[in-house]
């Protein structure tokens, strides 16, 4: 689906920041994906790093002033705007920013970014409280407003010593965020996705849980994807350490963190009446202690027995709630029977597909950054080679798209 970067052609603005080093391993990482680089400098930013440097990562002599010191040739900010197919900003000081929301063109990387046709990436570095500081805030609600987008600086601690954010991004961050950039289309753009991911923990006392053994990888995978086709996800994650990205050029993903079944079938439940499609992806522990002990308990005796009760059947609460437009993706985890389990569960539960997968396939499933699927809907099964999560969640967001698309005809 995604296009990528290869061929695409960049304006990499650099900035007077002290991360202006960080352009060199941002250029390697555009040019080594196949793009076309042409650096445009502030003359602040030539204090931080040469023009010759950049140069010759870019094989493209480096713009800074109107005119070339050599021969009085007129470097057009005009057909920089018209030849790019994306700019970036990077680093972005708090004084450019503020140029940029006023219109000061006194340099040609301003007036490259005021001729600019092509979308326009900035990314941030700054000391932490000039960022915080509402002059800062305020260039930068302006700029979004105009229609650029940002990619968040990293958090760092304020001279207050409260935490804030200032520090640009990293290179490789912000050489995928570009590549995001460049994908044919957004069929998810304008829906709304809910994703269940990772364990539920119900305890037995403070210190002691029932659980298993789900990292949310798949889950987290899949909230990604939908993102970058442009969906608006809501992901209610169990106890996991799985982080989102810090950069995403389309859609959003609003992070819900719950611990046991009752609080995601609660959080799940709010969320499901205002969405279009829920990947159901948690796995969701089937039984709670029956009673929870306050204070940790103690060995005593050769043996302890605990009276189990059943959780909520969260697909199946929401299959029982879904409407004629909304979609339902289901998980089956097997370790046998595994095709006539997972359309028991594809009927019983009211899903429109389910995705099922077996213990038996060893480097899959928990903790592991693979998995092997098989894709079951009412127009039949299709079985998956073993692949990476992210490129599993690729396939089950396709199919997922095109129940939607079929939904709406």
């Amino acid at each position: 689906m995604k296009e990528g970067l290869k061929g695409k052609k960049i304006v990499l603005g650099i900035t007077g920041s002290i991360a202006a080093y960080k352009a060199c391993m941002i250029i390697r990482g555009l040019v080594k994906k196949g793009a076309e680089v042409q650096v445009v400098i502030t003359p602040a930013g030539k204090e931080f790093i040469t023009p010759i440097t950049l140069s010759t990562l870019t094989q493209k002599p480096v713009v800074s002033e109107f005119f070339s010191q050599r021969d009085g040739t007129w470097n057009s900010h005009v057909k920089l705007g018209l030849w790019a197919d994306a700019m970036l900003i990077a680093p972005c000081t708090a004084s450019t920013l503020g140029k940029m929301a006023h219109g000061i063109a006194d340099n040609m990387l301003i007036t490259t970014y005021l001729s600019m046709k092509a979308p326009v990436v900035i990314a941030p570095a700054m000391d932490l409280d000039m960022y915080k500081h509402p002059s800062t805030q305020a260039n930068i609600k302006t700029l979004k407003e105009y229609g650029n987008f940002f990619i968040e600086p990293q958090s760092g601690f304020l001279a207050s010593g409260l935490e804030g954010k200032g520090r640009m991004e990293e290179p490789e961050t912000i050489v995928e965020y570009m590549e995001r950039f460049f994908i044919d289309s957004q069929p998810l753009k304008g829906k709304k996705v809910m994703i269940t991911a990772g364990p539920t923990y119900e305890k037995i006392d403070p210190v002691r849980f029932i659980g298993n053994y789900s990292s949310g990888k798949m889950g987290f995978a899949l909230a990604e994807e939908c993102a970058m086709r442009g969906s608006d996800v809501t992901l209610i994650a169990g106890p996991v350490s799985q982080k989102l990205p810090s950069a995403l050029p389309f859609g959003s993903i609003t992070r819900i963190d719950v611990e046991s079944c009752e609080e995601m079938y609660n959080a799940a439940l709010k969320a499901f009446d205002n969405v279009d499609a829920a990947i159901l992806c948690a796995a969701v522990a089937d039984f709670r202690p029956s009673l929870t002990a306050e204070t940790k308990i103690k060995r005593k005796g050769a043996n302890l027995s605990l009276t189990l009760l059943p959780t909520h059947d969260i697909a199946a609460a929401l299959g029982k709630k879904k409407k004629e437009h909304q979609v339902m993706v289901g998980f089956a985890l097997e370790t046998d029977h595994e095709e006539e389990n997972a359309m028991g569960k594809l009927n019983k539960k009211n899903l429109d597909c389910i995705v099922m997968n077996s213990l038996r396939n060893e480097g899959t499933c928990f903790k592991a950054d693979d998995n092997q699927v098989t894709i079951i809907t009412d127009k039949g099964m299709t079985p998956y080679p073993k692949k990476t999560k992210s490129q599993v969640a690729e396939d089950i967001i396709d199919v997922m798209t095109s129940i939607i698309n079929d939904k709406q005809q």
